[in-house]
This record gives C-alpha cells, sequence and structure tokens, in this order.
C-alpha cells in the first residue's frame, strides 16, 4: 500500500469511527425515557384486570377501620411478618397474628398477602429466630452495609444450607395452613448488603442457588395461592454492563416453576431499577404473575436507601403533582403486571391514590 492510499484508509477509518461513536447509545439509558409515554394518565384510574393490594409493611394494627377496607378497588392488604415472630422457638410456631388478620380482613371480604421478612434494614433489628443464631448455623444471619460501608440491616444466610432448611420447614408449616386461603405470600427482595469479605462462606454463585431452592420451596409449600419474590438486585453482578445472567436465571426459574416475580420499589426514572428488575419484567415473556410495589417515597421518586430521604420524618416538601396516574399506567402497560402493592404511607395514599381510583 503506498503512503496516499495509506493516509485516505486511515482517514476513512477515522470517519468511520466518529460516525458510530455519534451513533452509540449508552446501553444503562436504555429505558431512561420510557415513562414519558404515560405522562399524560390521569385520575380516575378505571378499573383493570391488576389485583390492587395495600401494602402496611410490619404496621398490621394499621388495616384495623382503614377507608382501603370500603373501596372495592383493593382487594386486600399485604402485610410483612418476620421469621422469627412465626417461629419463636426451634420447631414451635405461632401463626396466631396472621390468622386475627385473615379473619379480620375477611369480614369485609378483603384477602390477606403475606410477605415473608428475614431481611432488615436497621442494623438493630433481626428478622430470624435466636436459636439460628448460634455455631450450628454458622451464626445464622449477616449484618448488611450500605454504599458508603455502614451497617444497614441483617440478612438470613441464604446460602447456609441449614439455614434454607430451617426455612423451608416454616414455609412448608405455612402452607399447610393458609395455601388456598391467602391470597398470596412473597419473598422478600434479593438485593443484599453481603459479600465474601463480610461472611467468607459467601459466594455469588451459592447466593444465586439458595434463592432459587427458598423459591422452589415457596412453590412446593402453597401449590394454590400466589407465590411470588422481589428480584431486583444480585450481589456482584450489576446491569447492563457487568451482567453475570444472575438475576435473568432467577426471572426463566420463577417462569418454570411457577413462582411469580416482581420488584419492591416502581421508580420509573431511575436507571438502578430500570436497568434491572423492570428490565427483566418488560423484556421477558411470562406465564407467572407479575407483582411491583409502590413503597415508602415511591410517591415522590425516593426510596429508604437514599441518603437525602428520611421515610420516617418525610414532610412532603418535594411533593408536586401526584404521580398516581403515571406509576399505574407505567406498570400496566409497560411492566404488564398482575399485582400492585401501593405503600400505606401518609398522606400520599389516602390523599392521592385512594381518590384515583374510582371503582
Amino acid at each position: 500500500m503506498n503512503k496516499k492510499n495509506g493516509i485516505l484508509c486511515l482517514l476513512l477509518l477515522s470517519i468511520s469511527l466518529f460516525a458510530n461513536a455519534q451513533n452509540w447509545q449508552n446501553p444503562s439509558e436504555k429505558y431512561k425515557n420510557a415513562y414519558r409515554k404515560y405522562t399524560d394518565a390521569k385520575c380516575p384510574i378505571r378499573q383493570d384486570s391488576i389485583r390492587h393490594f395495600v401494602y402496611f409493611s410490619k404496621d398490621r394494627k394499621s388495616i384495623k377501620n382503614h377507608p382501603f377496607l370500603n373501596h372495592p378497588a383493593f382487594k386486600g392488604a399485604q402485610i410483612m411478618y418476620a421469621w422469627k415472630d412465626l417461629e419463636p422457638n426451634k420447631e414451635h410456631y405461632d401463626f396466631s397474628i396472621i390468622r386475627e388478620d385473615i379473619e379480620y380482613l375477611k369480614q369485609h371480604n378483603k384477602k390477606l398477602f403475606i410477605q415473608l421478612q428475614d431481611a432488615t434494614f436497621n442494623p438493630k433489628y433481626q428478622a430470624v429466630p435466636s436459636y439460628l443464631l448460634t455455631k450450628e448455623y454458622n451464626e445464622g444471619a449477616e449484618l448488611q452495609y450500605n454504599d458508603n460501608g455502614k451497617p444497614d440491616g441483617w440478612v438470613a444466610k441464604r446460602w447456609n444450607k441449614k439455614v434454607r432448611e430451617r426455612f423451608a420447614l416454616l414455609l412448608n408449616a405455612l402452607g399447610k395452613e393458609f395455601d388456598g386461603i391467602i391470597e398470596g405470600i412473597n419473598l422478600q427482595e434479593t438485593a443484599i448488603g453481603v459479600n465474601g469479605k463480610n461472611d467468607s462462606t459467601f459466594t455469588e454463585a451459592g447466593y444465586v442457588q439458595g434463592i432459587k431452592e427458598n423459591m422452589l420451596a415457596l412453590k412446593q409449600a402453597f401449590p394454590i395461592s400466589t407465590t411470588m419474590i422481589y428480584a431486583n438486585f444480585i450481589p456482584g453482578e450489576w446491569l447492563p454492563f457487568d451482567d453475570k445472567g444472575y438475576l435473568k436465571s432467577i426471572y426463566d426459574y420463577g417462569e418454570n416453576i411457577g413462582v411469580g416475580l416482581g420488584g419492591p420499589d416502581l421508580m420509573i426514572t431511575r436507571k438502578a431499577q430500570l436497568n434491572h428488575a423492570i428490565a427483566q419484567m418488560h423484556e421477558g415473556t411470562f406465564s407467572v404473575p407479575l407483582g411491583i410495589a409502590i413503597q415508602d417515597g415511591n410517591y415522590i421518586g425516593k426510596t429508604g436507601a437514599d441518603s437525602d430521604y428520611d421515610e420516617d420524618n418525610d414532610k412532603s416538601e418535594s411533593r408536586k403533582e401526584s404521580i398516581v396516574p403515571l406509576l399505574h399506567a407505567f406498570a400496566k402497560d409497560f411492566l404488564k403486571v398482575d399485582y400492585m402493592f401501593w405503600s400505606n404511607q401518609k398522606p400520599y395514599f389516602e390523599e392521592d391514590v385512594l381518590p384515583c381510583f374510582t371503582f
């Protein structure tokens, strides 16, 4: 090749690279504008196929005389029950609070959706029974850390076989009494602040396998009622660039064994949620139920994990126009969910959500 042709080739290559750079789109921003299609959504929200529940977290007493009880749009309450409250002593189960809530809701023609708690987001609070916190179960739970390296709660060692065996026995006991009676039951989110530095027995692959075994135990215990897991993030993976197939494998597995899938935060403008649970739900084809939760902070585009948001002292300074119809339209059309779990957060639920539903 002579010098003139070499210069010409170099020039053409430079032009091609520049053109490709101009056309390159950041994969992490694939869905950043997806919500814009639904910004014209307005109240009232008409009846649709979605089953709407009110999420009370652990505040089960708040269901008493709550206005949702007289609203036909809401099928029931989603309440969180800690493992340690249901199994206060090894092999001794106490489901009395669940029975009480079922009976109360039944009086108002409403159903119960259980969220089973084995993780917390408060380092002062444990969700697992004390007998697990022994050498036999390798101390049973691990301290979680947030992105700033500060303690952020506890999680059962889902990657430990003996811990999973005890969890499966709890699920089996719950299923024997409540399968077909409750609307459904879901496992908490897969996101945890743990890695091999926290616990030498932890591995990413072992954690994913542990999640799947818990899902199978859940389905075997509840063949009739809806089963679901909040699959949002997996330690060691960050989509779309660091894709190890972990999260997708959980969505595929849920579809294969009949366990529903979803996420704990409907964040329609945040890349983290958009690229993980929301992307999995939007891109997949599912026969199992899909669900999405609108939890504390989501009504103003925040989550409890945000350092600039205190869900216990939210004074609504950042509140503007209600985004409830936008959230509903996005969940219905973009995610095609079967369930929505609306947090009973004041003042948003009673001032924004209830009045928006007209059926």
